[in-house]
This record gives structure tokens, sequence and C-alpha cells, in this order.
């Protein structure tokens, strides 16, 4: 457990590096050449250690200077390696920077690493992996409500949309560990998978659920037979789209009625009506009363239409006996006002 953390360490101290973590690791062999070179000099030649540094930085940089003290057969080999070493690191170190200045990068990698401080901050926010057809509707309806998202997209094309308007993104493969971690999944919420290929949905549901084994995940399936697939891996709801759209048409030519308040109710639209649900806490005013005894309906003006149970079960049409116990989760219709004047007290 200590390694898998420490891999995702590393592989998250990775992704806020970006383009500078080349640069970094450079350093870090120079570093490495230089702490052996000391040691080298001291062990080999026995001389003290200010010596030994001096003979590391006039070697590796070249000068021509003479040698602090004459030098043993197995001390020039020592050197004769510092040489060699030294000058390949620095030659990977110039490379590694010149990069990032010929490609034109540096602006790109601040504007990377500005998202990335933004994301950082973030706690209790939603990952959309895949902002295609499905995943770009999710993303609008989810900042619609006002709830924070992050979408993780490979797209170039994608990608330039998303910084135009200004929605948290990481440019990069949902299936790469180092892009959910800098995503944020340890702090998240909710996950959406909604890729295209089909595997790659399991992989993501499957490693979402290892890190953060509370998140709560929805994910994109093709047909039903592999809904199964996506529940062993950790999803908590697995949707068909156009399952679910035949099945809303479908609706829409038999109860046209039903479908109309549905949508009225679930959309955001000019009228105020809307159907939410609302999670009851241990410290809320209406814990353990029943319905008649919140005052729910005279004193929000709102109407219960089911309560979730905290052991899953889902209780249609509750009577005004139903107890509200902490955990529940009502189901609720009403304006918006009278929801959110509800939920401060819950």
């Amino acid at each position: 457990m200590n390694a898998i953390k420490l891999h995702g360490r590393f592989l998250s101290l990775q992704h806020r590096l970006g383009g500078f973590w080349p640069i970094v690791i450079g350093f870090v062999i120079m570093f490495g050449v230089m702490v052996m070179g000391v040691a080298a000099y001291m062990t080999i030649e026995g001389w003290p250690f200010f010596d030994s540094l001096y003979q590391v930085i006039i070697t590796l940089s070249t000068v021509g200077f003479q040698e602090v003290n004459p030098l043993s057969e197995q001390g020039r080999a020592a050197t004769m390696l510092l040489i060699v070493c030294g000058v390949g690191s620095f030659a990977y170190l110039v490379g590694s920077f010149t990069q990032v200045l010929i490609e034109g990068r540096l602006q790109k990698i601040f504007g990377r690493r500005r998202v990335q401080k933004a994301i950082d901050k973030l706690s209790g926010h939603i990952i959309v992996c895949g902002c295609g057809r499905i995943g770009a509707i999710v993303t609008e309806k989810i900042m619609a409500e006002g709830q924070r998202v992050v979408v993780i997209e490979k797209d170039l094309e994608v990608v330039r949309e998303l910084e135009e308007k200004g929605i948290l993104h990481l440019a990069g493969d949902a299936t790469d560990d180092e892009m959910l971690l800098g995503a944020g999944i340890e702090r998240a919420k909710s996950l959406v998978a909604a890729l295209h290929q089909e595997a790659a949905n399991v992989y993501v549901t499957l490693t979402a659920r290892q890190i953060n084994a509370g998140l709560f995940i929805v994910a994109r399936a093709d047909s039903p037979p592999h809904i199964p697939k996506l529940k062993r891996a950790g999803a908590d709801q697995v949707l068909i789209p156009h399952l679910f759209g035949g099945v809303r048409m479908a609706q829409s030519v038999l109860r046209p009625t039903v479908t109309s308040f549905l949508e009225l109710a679930l959309s955001r639209s000019d009228i105020d009506l809307q159907m939410e649900e609302l999670r009851i806490e241990a410290d809320s005013e209406v814990v353990n009363q029943n319905l008649i005894e919140s005052k729910i309906r005279p004193r929000f003006d709102l109407i219960v239409i089911g309560i979730k149970k905290s052991s899953g079960e889902m209780v249609f049409n509750p009577q005004p006996q139903a107890v509200l116990e902490a955990g529940d989760t009502m189901i609720l219709v009403g304006k918006r006002d009278d929801l959110d004047r509800l939920r401060a007290i819950l």
C-alpha cells in the first residue's frame, strides 16, 4: 500500500511539473554525479571534502585547471568516468531547457500550471472523463447547476473549445493514472466515465474505485451485456445513452403529459419548478421526525414524492407517518427558493 501511495505521489508530482519535468530530472542527475564524484575522491584519494568538491567542479566545468593533488591511477579512472557522466548530464539538461524554449511551450506550460493550481484547490467536485457528444452535455448540465467540474479529454480540438469556454480541464488520456490524480480524484465526489471505448470506461472505473473508495461513479455502456462488467469494476450506475434516448422518445409518445412534467421539473426552464434530492444529515432539524412533524409541506410548500432510506430501500409516495432518519434522501418537487430554504436546515 505504501508503494502504491508513493507511486501515486510521484505521478502527481510529475504531472504538476509538466514540461519542466525533464529539466528537474537533469538537475537531479547533475547533483547525483557531483555527489558520487566527491565521494570517489574522498574514498580513493583520501582528500578532504572541500578539495574533492573543488576537483569535481573544475572537472565538470572543463576549465582545464591543474588537479588539486596528484592523482593515482584509480583517481584518473574516476575522473574520466566523472567527465563522461558530467558532460552527458549537462548535455541532457541543456537539451531539455532548449526544447522548452524552442518549441514555444513556455507560455502553454505556465497556462497549464495555472489550471492545475485551480484544480488542486477543488474538493467535492465532479470529474468527467471524455467530452464527446455525451460528455459535453453532461458537463454543460453540471455547470448549469453551479457544480464544479473538471474534464479530462485528449482530443486537441475539444481541448481548445474547453479553453475558450473557460472550463477546467486536463489534456490527456483518462486511462492514465496520472491524469486522474491530476484531476483531484482523491478529493472528488463523483466521476462520469463517458469515453467512447467500452474497455476504457471499465479501466477508468476500476482505477477510480481503487483510488477513492467513496467516489460515486456513473459509467457509459454501449449495450446491456456490458453493464455487469462496469458494475463489477465499481460503477454505482451504468447508463446506455441510445437506450435511454429510445425509452425517452417512447414515453413522449405514450405519456406526453408525464414526460413534459419531468422535463419541466428536471431542466432549468423559465418556470420556477424543480425536482431535487436532499439528504438528511444527523444534525438536521427534521431528523427522527415523521412527515407531519417535520412540516415540510406547509412550511416550505414542497411535495415529498419519495424517500430513499439509508439501507437503499426506495419508498414512493410516503405516508404522513413515515419517519425521516439520518442518511435518508428525500425526493421533492417545488420551487427552487423553497428547496434552498429546506436545504439550509438539513
